[in-house]
């Protein structure tokens, strides 16, 4: 069942946008030749959370993944998880155990020296170089994710991590189960920190691939892109859909998330003129960031595939 998969493994950080509610509309529409077993391959050039990735991982045979992604700490959090879980848990316990001894105004200033020693070090690390400076930077991020206000991930222009403090009165840092879990599914997976246009120079014949882009943006008070520092734009989007049509006519089983533009515009076509010819289904999700709380509900979202 997919509850009891997804109680296995699951994204050990939290991510905008993040698949975990959707799970179950999108094994609905997984292509058939990956259930039956004849694709073995995955890639998924917006990697986020990973969701879709732990979920596939576990229900199905796959045997090789390729994930990237283009924000570079979060790539390197998923390489710390895949080699070293062990290392940052015990990195992470340092600072839970010093936090839960503090009040909220005390933890409030831990926080924000935490952030300040994450953006000044990032500098420093070569993202090219696996070395243990990164276990010490993925348990700041992770420490960060979890005690952060909602669990945002937000960079500046600068490339500096923004988010204020949560105030949360309990938090939970990790589950030590799902990260040695996720280190053991992340075996059969190579990470790379790079553009989604990268997928281009791959072999992606009979191979699955899901994209689950920054969102295009349904009203002005929904933009939030910057994932990164490099801020998602309406180029992009339209760059995304040229790579969708090309990897459609190499024999790859192709699906993506994005936003539904007629939550507010009946008359906004651009999913329709971009991918015409595919299968353009809408989903109910919950929307779970907005600046107005009265806001946040059900609204719907889009899956399109080429099958």
């Amino acid at each position: 069942m997919i509850g009891e998969i997804s109680m296995l493994s699951r994204p050990f950080i939290k991510w905008a946008g993040g698949k975990s509610q959707l799970i179950d509309k999108i094994d609905e529409r997984l292509p058939l030749e990956l259930k039956e077993r004849k694709i073995t391959t995955y890639f998924e050039p917006f990697l986020g959370g990973g969701a879709v990735f732990f979920y596939i991982a576990q229900k199905y045979s796959i045997e090789r993944a390729i994930l990237f992604d283009i924000n570079a700490d979060l790539i390197i959090t998923y390489k710390v998880v895949k080699y070293n879980p062990e290392e940052l848990m015990r990195f992470i316990d340092y600072y839970k155990s010093f936090y839960n001894s503090l009040d909220i105004e005390q933890q409030k200033d831990f926080f924000y020296r935490i952030r300040q020693t994450y953006n000044k070090n990032k500098v420093k690390i070569n993202f090219n170089d696996y070395n243990n400076g990164w276990i010490e930077h993925a348990a700041q991020m992770i420490f960060l994710n979890k005690t952060c206000y909602n669990g945002l991930y937000r960079l500046n222009s600068k490339g500096e991590f923004n988010v204020p403090f949560g105030k949360y009165k309990n938090v939970k840092f990790y589950d030590k189960e799902n990260i040695l879990y996720s280190s053991a599914l992340l075996q059969k997976a190579e990470l790379y920190i790079c553009d989604f246009e990268e997928i281009i120079h791959y072999d992606v014949n009979n191979a699955f691939i899901y994209f689950d882009p920054p969102y295009r943006p349904i009203s002005q008070t929904a933009s939030f892109t910057s994932y990164s520092k490099f801020d998602f734009s309406e180029n992009d989007q339209i760059r995304l859909a040229k790579i969708f049509k090309e990897l459609d006519k190499r024999n790859a089983r192709l699906m993506l998330s994005n936003s539904d533009p007629k939550n507010v515009n009946l008359n906004d076509d651009f999913f329709e003129k971009h991918y015409k010819g595919f299968n353009i289904q809408r989903v109910y999700a919950n929307r779970m960031i907005n600046c107005n709380g009265e806001k946040r509900g059900k609204i719907n979202e889009l899956i399109i595939t080429n099958y």
